[in-house]
């Protein structure tokens, strides 16, 4: 569990945390997206 407290206490640790978040809004918006159009399609 060392591993991790390092991690977190380094920059680089909440740089790929807000990379994941940021791949994860990104993918509910493009998901939310192709929703909207496929609904406006019917």
């Amino acid at each position: 569990m060392d591993v991790f407290s390092d991690l977190f206490n380094d920059l680089t640790g909440w740089l790929t945390i807000g990379i994941i978040v940021f791949m994860l809004v990104m993918m509910a918006y493009l998901f939310s997206m192709f929703i909207n159009k496929s609904a406006n399609d019917e």
